[in-house]
């Protein structure tokens, strides 16, 4: 089956003009960081459901403002001809590829977003200064693509939950859609990052997705024994350098000691496997002891 090529579009002009074309239209969003892979072609018919007919814009930009000194900025992957033809399968309109230049003229910007005080944790906690980076650009996106609706994977919860607030507080007028994590078969969550594990370091990696089950089988007996749960897990797991291993509310505050049974919560878990970091969550529902 053939499928039409997405416009490319490198510049704040050339994605102007070709969304001028279409107005009056339902725009859907999903800004990437390329290396495209299952997961964010399922992020793709999300957003196409979202605006039916309507133009579908997705953005391919590895963004340096979000990365610490040390981080994995030059090595991370970056594969556009490939990424092209993803968006293609998937019907994408218009793919936005830009410059460091063209989205940060002038260099880092003199004002960026504050995330609060969300961002000094879990994620946060480990990279200072990520989530600034991370809503700084989206934020940038959003105002040269104005889409109504925007869909961001649940794998990056915490990142999630804070562009949802941000939209809300800044009055962004985006609908934020979070779509449910893409897994292989064995569990393990799609990441562009899967790529640099070696096949051992693919196997153990695994035990990500195993300790978030055991948490969440356990859940319903309280907060506690999913924890402990997930830690015994994790002890017979090898070449796992664990990061941290929460479980919060969904809103990612803490849960409430007197929480009712049948609260929903998450756990989140973010580890080393050799040199590279990885992440997952999975939904639970908290009982009581």
């Amino acid at each position: 089956m053939t499928h039409e090529r997405p416009v490319l579009a490198s510049t704040r002009a050339e994605l102007a003009d070709v969304l001028a074309k279409r107005p009056g239209e339902r725009v859907g969003f999903v800004p990437t960081m390329g290396a495209l892979h299952g997961g964010h072609a399922s992020l793709m018919a999300a957003a196409r459901h979202e605006v039916d007919d309507g133009p579908l814009v997705v953005s391919v930009f590895v963004n340096p403002m979000q990365f610490a000194p040390g981080e994995d900025l030059d090595r991370y992957p970056r594969t556009l001809d490939d990424d092209v033809a993803v968006c293609a399968r998937e019907g994408v309109d218009v793919v936005f590829a830009p410059s460091v230049d063209e989205v940060y003229p002038g260099g880092e910007p003199m004002v960026s977003i504050d995330p609060g005080p969300l961002a000094e944790t879990l994620e946060g906690r480990t990279r200072p200064g990520h989530f600034r980076g991370v809503l700084t650009v989206v934020a940038k996106l959003f105002g040269l693509v104005r889409p109504d609706v925007a869909v961001f994977g649940q794998k990056d919860y915490q990142q999630l939950v804070l562009i949802r607030r941000m939209a809300a507080d800044l009055c962004q007028g985006v609908e934020v859609v979070g779509a449910p994590t893409l897994r292989e078969t064995d569990g393990l969550a799609m990441s562009s990052r899967n790529r640099f594990l070696d096949p051992e370091q693919r196997l153990q990696a695994v035990a990500l997705n195993r300790t978030l089950r055991a948490a969440a089988d356990e859940a319903p007996h309280g907060v506690d024994a999913a924890l402990d749960a997930a830690r015994g897990e994790l002890r017979e797991s090898l070449g796992v350098d664990l990061d941290y291993l929460e479980i919060t509310l969904p809103d990612l505050s803490p849960v409430p000691a007197d929480a009712p049974p049948g609260t929903e919560g998450r756990a989140l878990i973010a580890a080393k496997v050799g040199t590279t970091r990885l992440i997952d969550n999975l939904p639970l529902t908290i009982g009581r002891p």
